[in-house]
């Protein structure tokens, strides 16, 4: 188990360091785009430099009910 969540938080710092490299999390425009971009970014991890270049274009978020 703790290989496992040493493993998963190593992952994760790498995934982190890749978003801050690509300039992600610089605070120019806050959206659910770019939390969206950078949240999918620090979950691919080692795979950004292997060549995965995930995005998120948009997001639509739902609207609350009167």
């Amino acid at each position: 188990m703790r290989i496992g969540s040493l493993l998963l938080v190593v992952w994760l710092l790498i995934g982190a360091v890749a978003a801050i490299q690509r300039g992600y999390v610089k605070g120019d425009a806050a959206s659910c785009a770019n939390a969206g971009t950078i949240l999918v970014t620090v979950i691919a991890g080692p795979l950004n430099y292997l060549g995965v270049n995930p995005k998120i274009e948009n997001c639509n978020v739902p609207q609350p009910s009167a």
